[in-house]
């Protein structure tokens, strides 16, 4: 009797900002994901036309977001956002969602960056959707 191969599940990571948020596309057979341009936010409230065509084009079965807490493990305040964010594009694209701890991802996709190439220009460097790679990616080897 053969293993039955598991479909595979796309899924969008966001890294949530108040000014940009970062957003990567992954794959589960392959557990690899690629950083996507960061869209900008007022507030932390995106636009939800330039979000509703990443969902359109990316067709994504889950919808990742980064759960930003202290570095002992509390709540933090852009935390609290980060989830209503997460409500929110549930409840516009009817999608299912996990928050995903993010602690350092923005530190290791700035490393990233830097070993890549010698700047430490981040704004140039898409380092929120870098982070959101990041995310992705820890997510999938858990």
């Amino acid at each position: 009797m053969t293993a039955t191969p598991q479909a595979a599940k796309t899924i969008l990571c966001f890294d949530y900002g108040t000014k940009s948020i970062g957003v990567a596309v992954g794959q589960s057979i392959t557990q690899t994901a690629n950083p996507l341009a960061d869209l900008k936010a007022k507030d932390g409230i995106p636009d939800w036309d330039e979000l509703k065509k990443l969902i359109d084009e990316w067709q994504p079965n889950l919808l990742l977001v980064g759960l930003p807490l202290n570095m002992d493990g509390s709540p933090s305040e852009i935390g609290v956002r980060a989830k209503k964010f997460a409500n929110r594009l549930h409840g516009r694209f009817g999608l299912p969602f996990e928050m995903a701890d993010e602690r350092l991802s923005s530190f290791e996709a700035k490393g990233e960056i830097i070993q890549q190439t010698g700047s430490r220009d981040f704004k140039k460097n898409n380092v929120d959707s870098l982070a959101a790679k990041v995310i992705l990616e820890s997510w999938f080897v858990k």
